[in-house]
């Protein structure tokens, strides 16, 4: 009875660690789908969705990171980069806007496009905003100098080619960011991992001193 407890004891432990393991490297920057719906990542590469366009995102802060590219999470403030390489031919032939808003909405990287359309007014928390212009080689950049640390939102949005339809995407970031989260779920993992082999390691010793035949005493 002692060696079924222990055998079922530590099947139920092995079953967290696929867990823990999907947990942590879900935090990785190239395992992640990105909040909000406009960003995310295929392989190495950042990609923004707006409906059925696309492009390649980049960032950059050049006098703090030189050519280090972000995808999301800026961190320092400063001149700020933002590259889009258009990924749809008709984008070229389309005014495509920018625009940065500071993220007021209280839900952090979980914020979505139908909480930005029910802001009044959307002026009122604009830091920077890129009128529609239409670019033919196929890349649209901007530059802001970020001055405060805190949650913003990027807006994204392209007209259709043949008519007045706007498409939206966001993209809300963090500026001056410390990925916590991929600290904390770093160490519950180490901390898990630890803690399985030692029960292991403990179970087995168990198993082995339990399969030893109990040696009779000689006369």
């Amino acid at each position: 009875m002692q060696a079924g407890r222990v055998i079922s004891t530590q099947r139920a432990k092995s079953k967290w660690m696929p867990v823990l393991l999907a947990l942590f490297l879900s935090t990785l920057p190239d395992a992640q789908v990105l909040a909000g719906g406009g960003l995310v990542l295929e392989g190495d590469s950042c990609i923004i969705r707006i409906d059925f366009y696309s492009a390649h995102f980049t960032a950059y802060q050049p006098d703090t990171s030189g050519n280090e590219q972000f995808c999301r999470d800026l961190p320092n403030t400063g001149t700020t980069i933002f590259v889009l390489d258009y990924l749809h031919q008709s984008m070229k032939e389309v005014p495509v806007d920018f625009r940065i808003i500071k993220n007021m909405t209280g839900l952090g990287g979980f914020v979505k496009l139908k909480n930005i359309v029910d802001v009044e007014d959307i002026e009122k928390y604009t830091v920077f905003y890129q009128e529609p212009v239409i670019r033919a080689d196929a890349s649209f950049k901007i530059e802001y100098d970020f001055i405060e640390k805190g949650e913003y939102i990027g807006i994204v949005s392209v007209g259709h080619p043949s008519n007045d339809t706007i498409y939206t995407a966001i993209f809300p970031f963090e500026v001056g960011a410390v990925n916590y989260t991929y600290w904390i779920l770093l160490i519950i993992f180490l901390g898990g991992t630890v803690i399985y082999f030692y029960r292991r390691f403990i179970a087995g010793k168990s198993a082995a001193l339990s399969s030893d035949p109990v040696q009779a005493p000689t006369s």
